[in-house]
C-alpha cells in the first residue's frame, strides 16, 4: 500500500523562492491564535474583498446558483453569492485553525450528531467509505473527524514544496494517513482492512470514470463513478457525513447519516443520482457554506455542446 509519509523538514525550504510563502504562512499562524470570533469577523471582511476583487470567482458562483436554482430571484442569488464569498474568506482562517490549533482548543468546537450510524456501519468490521462534500469548512471537518474516529483520506500534493510540507503535517494532525488520490488500489486495501476513508464525489472530474446524472435542475451533470467503484470492490459501508459552521459562532455540527442500503445496484446512473440527491440535501441545509466557486458543470455530455459558463 502506498501512503503519504509524515514529511521531514528540508534545507531547501529556506531558499529565497520560498520566503514569501513562509511570510504568508507565518502571518496566518499568528492570526490563528486570535479569538475564534475575531477570526470569523476577519474572514467575512476578507470575503467582502474577494467579492470585489475576484469577480471571476463570484461570477462562477453566481452562474452555478443560477443553474441549480433557476427559480431563485436575481436579488436572492446575489445575496447568496455575497454570503458565499464571506464564507470563503472564513475558510482561509479556518485552515490555520485546522492545521495548528492544539487538540483542546479545536475539540471543544465539535458537536457530533448521528454517531450511532457510524457505529452501526462498523459493527461487522467493515470499512466505511465516508461521503464528504466540498463545504468551505472542509479543512476543519477533516481535523475534527479524527477526534471521533481517525480516518484515511485521498490526497493531492501541493505544487509548492513548503506548502506541501505544511499541508501534509496539518492534515495529518488527528487522522491516520493519506493516500494519493489516483491510487485506487491502496484505497481499496484500506477499506478492506476496516478503515474509515473519506471520499469527495461532488465535483466535476471530467469524463474519466463518470456518467451524466441530474444534480438540482441540471439534468446531465458529469458525476464520478468512483463512489461505485469503491463500494462495489471493497468490503465497506457507504455513509454520508456533513460538517457545518454554526451561525452563532459556537463551533461546528458534524452529522452522520444512515448507511446507503442496497448500494450499488448495478445501475450506474441511478446509483450516482442517489449520491447527487444526498449532495442536494446537504447543500440545501447550508447553501452559503458550499464551494460554489468551482465550475461544477464545465463538462458537457457532448464535447461540442456550448459551455454553460460565459468566458
Amino acid at each position: 500500500m502506498k501512503i503519504i509519509e509524515k514529511p521531514s523538514f528540508e534545507p531547501r525550504f529556506l531558499l529565497p523562492k520560498y520566503w514569501l510563502t513562509w511570510l504568508s504562512v507565518g502571518l496566518l499562524y499568528t492570526i490563528s491564535w486570535l479569538p475564534y470570533r475575531w477570526q470569523l469577523g476577519m474572514g467575512r471582511g476578507l470575503g467582502r474583498l474577494l467579492y470585489r476583487f475576484l469577480p471571476r470567482r463570484a461570477k462562477i458562483a453566481r452562474r452555478n446558483l443560477e443553474l441549480c436554482f433557476p427559480h431563485m430571484s436575481a436579488t436572492d442569488i446575489e445575496h447568496l453569492v455575497r454570503k458565499n464569498m464571506q464564507n470563503t474568506g472564513i475558510a482561509f482562517f479556518e485552515t490555520g485553525m485546522a492545521w495548528w490549533w492544539p487538540d483542546w482548543r479545536i475539540r471543544r468546537k465539535l458537536h457530533v450528531h448521528g454517531i450511532e450510524h457510524l457505529q452501526a456501519a462498523q459493527k461487522d468490521g467493515k470499512g466505511v467509505l465516508l461521503l464528504l462534500f466540498h463545504f468551505l469548512s472542509l479543512e476543519v471537518h477533516a481535523r475534527l473527524h479524527g477526534f471521533v474516529k481517525p480516518a484515511v483520506g485521498l490526497y493531492r500534493p501541493h505544487n509548492n514544496a513548503v506548502m506541501e510540507y505544511l499541508q501534509t503535517l496539518g492534515r495529518g494532525r488527528s487522522n491516520k494517513y493519506m493516500i494519493p488520490r489516483t491510487d485506487v488500489k491502496s484505497m481499496l486495501q484500506a477499506l478492506n482492512q476496516g478503515e474509515i476513508a473519506g471520499y469527495l464525489p461532488d465535483q466535476d472530474y471530467g469524463r474519466k470514470r463518470t456518467v451524466f446524472a441530474p444534480l438540482f435542475e441540471v439534468e446531465q451533470a458529469s458525476t464520478t463513478t468512483g463512489t461505485l467503484l469503491f463500494a462495489d470492490n471493497a468490503n465497506c459501508a457507504v455513509l454520508p457525513v456533513t460538517c457545518f459552521r454554526r451561525d452563532d459562532g459556537t463551533g461546528y455540527d458534524m452529522t452522520y447519516y444512515p448507511e446507503f442500503e442496497n448500494f450499488p445496484t448495478g445501475d450506474n446512473v441511478a446509483d450516482v443520482t442517489r449520491v447527487n440527491r444526498m449532495i442536494e440535501f446537504a447543500i440545501q441545509q447550508r447553501p452559503e457554506q458550499y464551494m460554489w466557486i468551482h465550475r461544477r458543470f464545465k463538462t458537457r455530455p457532448n464535447p461540442d455542446d456550448p459551455s454553460l459558463y460565459d468566458g
